[in-house]
């Protein structure tokens, strides 16, 4: 029974590292594109955004370090977004680098999904 335990936790961490991934990822979209604004409201995707971060901060408690890199990788994320969402000379900087934060959030999110995958097989 203890190992069934061990795997629900590893199962539910990386399900919610996946998810908070999958939100930041889609907040990028949604400062790339403007279709993307219109079809996932604003409302919805903070909802869940915020959600997930305090449950994966909540997770977190017990290793201050990755707790840190997280929450300043979701930092990072939102500050850059707000600035291409106001539009101006930042807005093209502010692409640019949330185009690499992207590309960064997808290969975590292949990552944890392969972890998540074998997780669930266990």
């Amino acid at each position: 029974m203890a190992d069934n335990t061990l795997t629900s936790k590893h199962i539910e961490i990386a399900e919610t590292f996946v998810r908070l991934y999958v939100f930041l990822t889609q907040y990028i979209d949604r400062c790339e594109d403007e279709a993307a604004r219109k079809e996932y409201p604003e409302a919805e995707l903070q909802k869940h955004l915020g959600e997930t971060r305090a449950k994966m901060m909540e997770i977190l408690k017990v290793n201050p370090v990755v707790k840190g890199k997280v929450e300043k990788e979701c930092e990072r994320v939102l500050a850059l977004g707000s600035k291409c969402l106001m539009g101006g000379t930042e807005k093209v900087a502010a692409l640019d680098v949330l185009g690499a934060e992207r590309v960064i959030l997808k290969n975590k999110t292949i990552a944890l999904s392969d972890l998540l995958a074998v997780y669930r097989a266990l």
